[in-house]
C-alpha cells in the first residue's frame, strides 16, 4: 500500500481517530433505540459516521493520484497557539477560576475575549472587523442561549450584574 496523498490520509486518520473515540465514549451513557433514543444515541451514531468519512477518505488517499503527493507541510504554531490561547481564555471568562482568584466573567465578555484572540491567529488584523464580529457572535450567542433556550449561566460579570 502506497500513499498517494499524505494530506488525505492522515487526515482521514485523524477523522477515524476522533469519531471513534466519540463512538466509544457514547457507549458510556444510555444509547437505546432508533424509535426511543437515549442520551448516547446522536453522539454514537455521529461517531461511527466519522469513523467511515475518515475511512473512506484515507482509503482514496491509497488509490486515487495526486500531482505532488500533497506532502504534509510545516505546523503552523502561531494559528495553533492562538486558537488555543483563545478557547482557554473563553473558558476561563466565561466561568472564571475560583482556584487562582479569577471571577467569572460572563458570556458577553468571553465572547469578545476569544474573538479578538483568535483573530489574531491570521496573518491580517482589523480591530473595527474583530469588533463587528465579536459583537455580532455575543448578540447571536445571547438571543439564541439565554433569551431562546433560557440557560442559565453568568452573562455580564458579577460586579456589573450584581
Amino acid at each position: 500500500m502506497k500513499i498517494k496523498s499524505q494530506k488525505d490520509f492522515f487526515s482521514g486518520l485523524m477523522f477515524m481517530g476522533v469519531g471513534v473515540a466519540f463512538a466509544w465514549g457514547a457507549t458510556n451513557y444510555n444509547v437505546g433505540t432508533g424509535a426511543r433514543m437515549g442520551p448516547g444515541y446522536f453522539p454514537l451514531v455521529l461517531g461511527i459516521l466519522l469513523a467511515v468519512i475518515g475511512t473512506v477518505i484515507a482509503f482514496k488517499a491509497t488509490v486515487i493520484e495526486t500531482v505532488d503527493g500533497d506532502k504534509i507541510g510545516k505546523w503552523a504554531w502561531k494559528p495553533l497557539g492562538f486558537i488555543l490561547a483563545a478557547n482557554f481564555a473563553f473558558g476561563i471568562l466565561l466561568a472564571g477560576l475560583p482556584s487562582l482568584g479569577i471571577p467569572a466573567m460572563g458570556l458577553i465578555v468571553a465572547i469578545y475575549g476569544l474573538t479578538f484572540i483568535s483573530s489574531l491567529a491570521g496573518s491580517t488584523f482589523n480591530a473595527k472587523e474583530v469588533f463587528i464580529l465579536a459583537t455580532v457572535l455575543a448578540v447571536g450567542s445571547y438571543v439564541a442561549f439565554v433569551w431562546a433556550l433560557k440557560l442559565q449561566f453568568p452573562v455580564w460579570p458579577s460586579f456589573i450584574a450584581g
